[in-house]
């Protein structure tokens, strides 16, 4: 049985100017261990299919699907207290930055013992021993001192470091990582990319990354699914798609790689043939 199952998921935004359709029927899925990433350009409508599968999109937007079940369980048949017992639990999720999903007002130690006294029920020294367990985890010095900092006196790297602290406090079965390693250098980078990979392989997680990065899916993934406008244009295991896509926006992605170029400049999108959806032509 999947991990993660999705079929036919739309998400539209109530606009000024009506329904605004920001996902168009994606049909996705993701087995326990397996590293799926998603890519496509900004505004393809990843991440807003993973918000509507942790239930944080505002009250504007309207997600229905035939099918979203964690595990067996239909998600989007649940009430809201009983989502949020799985949400932060059983399905975590590293945000895009950093320094903008940490609240600026509670310390970094906090903020993840926060997470281990709702979904866990620990006490505060158990918390504590815990938060600092996860700090030395995901490699930040000196966690015992580091816990009373504020996110505005940690660098960017080490913000993200305490983004997956909080992602992996309890153990997910499902991690979701959206661009984890943007605005990071590229040392950085690697680093955090290593560190997911190796917390992937020793819990058992299934690991869905949301990336631009085609070098990251090839380094990283089991399989990737493609997205553009809203739609899913193409879903393959890595080598496959690689090797031979069968999209012409895969294509064009594929492309405009550095390591790819062919002439005095990279292409570009319009210079492959796509119809108004994105589809092969």
């Amino acid at each position: 049985m999947p991990l993660l199952q999705i079929k036919n998921l739309c998400v539209s935004f109530d606009t000024s100017v009506g329904a605004f359709m920001a996902v168009k029927g994606i049909d996705m899925s993701i087995e326990p261990r397996e590293v799926l990433a998603i890519v496509g350009e900004s505004g393809s409508g990843k991440s807003v299919s993973m918000l509507a599968v942790m239930g944080l999109l505002p009250k504007t937007a309207t997600v229905t699907a035939d099918r979203m079940a964690f595990n067996g369980v239909d998600l989007l048949g649940l009430t809201g207290e009983q989502r949020r017992k799985i949400i932060g639990r059983d399905i975590a999720m590293i945000f895009q930055e950093p320094m903008a999903s940490l609240n600026p007002c509670f310390t970094v130690g906090f903020q993840i013992e926060e997470v281990l006294r709702v979904h866990m029920g620990m006490d505060r020294a158990q918390r504590r021993a815990r938060a600092i367990e996860l700090m030395q985890q995901v490699g930040i010095a000196e966690p015992a001192e580091r816990l009373g900092s504020y996110p505005h006196q940690m660098s960017g790297g080490q913000c993200q470091r305490v983004m997956i602290a909080i992602a992996i406090a309890c153990n997910p079965k499902l991690l979701i990582a959206d661009e984890p390693t943007t605005a990071l250098d590229v040392t950085i980078q690697k680093q955090i990319l290593d560190l997911l990979m190796r917390l992937q392989a020793e819990h058992g997680m299934g690991l869905i990354m949301i990336t631009h990065n085609m070098g990251v899916v090839a380094e990283t993934a089991d399989r990737v699914i493609v997205q553009y406008k809203g739609r899913k244009m193409e879903e393959a295991d890595v080598l496959s798609l690689f090797e031979s896509p069968k999209s012409n926006y895969t294509k064009a992605l594929l492309s405009a790689l550095p390591d790819n170029a062919t002439g005095d400049r990279l292409p570009t999108i319009s210079d492959f043939a796509l119809d108004p959806e994105g589809a092969t032509a």
